[in-house]
């Protein structure tokens, strides 16, 4: 199929970009970035929005910069762009990490992680990531600019709490401490699919035990979030296997699970115990 008929905008300066939007938002006017998203649903006619804002000419938006206490990635920064570290900072080689899970390569190219955020897949790897390290989502309009922190951006199935006519302009993720420590895993059928769960958990040893644990669950539930009830088996423990056991087990009894025509709750949660102590053993290596 093809897409319905739209029209395209292509502004060339963010006042300009917000203003167009705010013209357009009310006939179902949509950003367009990378559209490895957006594209596909269109072509199908599952969304048929009148108007597209093509922030690619946007000046500014490009913006990728460690200020030593964010990580300030604008809404036109690409997947490809994390294929290396960005910083010398531990998030630089957990972004890296994570980036090589998501979809396929010419997909990297296109993508945008700010794009992923506001599409607001339950499976998307930046919206682990997002949610697990606290990000601060930055919005702009014609009315001005908002920060909303992870924990109220995210609304469930491909949902946010951006009001009409703003536009993710940026999202600051907290660098992690000198020291810090990181593992991911995640679950999906084939290379490349989108995960049918994902855990990312970080956390700094003092003296032999985990402290300032965090631990985020993403594709289990309508919205990724970090899981306190894991995080406080974990939390003044050495690290290792009892204790790994021991958070997904209560990640998997503290999750409201999807379920869908292929996976169950049951089998949800008993995924979560694996995805989530894979992720701990990963921080190890």
């Amino acid at each position: 199929m093809k897409p319905a008929p739209f029209i395209r905008h292509v502004p060339r300066t963010l006042d300009e970009a917000l203003a167009t939007l705010a013209e357009v938002a009310g006939e179902d006017g949509r950003i367009l970035a990378g559209g490895q998203s957006l594209v596909p649903i269109m072509a199908f006619r599952l969304a048929k929005p009148a108007h597209l804002v093509d922030i690619n000419e946007v000046a500014g938006l490009d913006k990728l910069a460690d200020d030593g206490k964010f990580l300030t990635i604008g809404a036109r920064v690409r997947h490809a762009a994390f294929h290396e570290p960005v910083t010398a900072n531990p998030l630089g080689r957990l972004l890296t990490y994570v980036a090589r899970h998501i979809a396929h390569y010419p997909i990297r190219m296109r993508g945008t992680f700010c794009g992923s955020l506001a599409h607001a897949d339950p499976s998307s790897e930046w919206c682990l990531t997002a949610a697990t390290l606290d990000a601060v989502m930055v919005a702009k309009s014609v009315k001005g600019t908002r920060e909303i922190r992870a924990d109220g951006f995210f609304d469930g199935i491909m949902s946010t709490h951006l009001k009409e006519g703003e536009l993710l302009a940026e999202v600051r993720l907290p660098l992690l401490p000198p020291d810090g420590k990181f593992g991911f895993y995640e679950f999906s059928r084939r290379a490349g699919d989108f995960a049918m769960s994902a855990a990312l958990a970080t956390y700094r040893l003092d003296g032999g035990k985990m402290t300032d644990v965090r631990v985020g669950l993403g594709g289990a539930e309508a919205s990724p979030r970090r899981i306190p009830e894991a995080e406080a088996e974990l939390n003044g423990k050495a690290p290792g296997d009892a204790a790994f056991r021991a958070a997904g087990e209560a990640a998997s009894a503290a999750i409201e699970p999807l379920e869908d025509h292929q996976t169950d709750a049951e089998y949800r949660r008993d995924l979560v115990k694996v995805v989530v102590r894979r992720a701990l053993e990963h921080s190890l290596i």
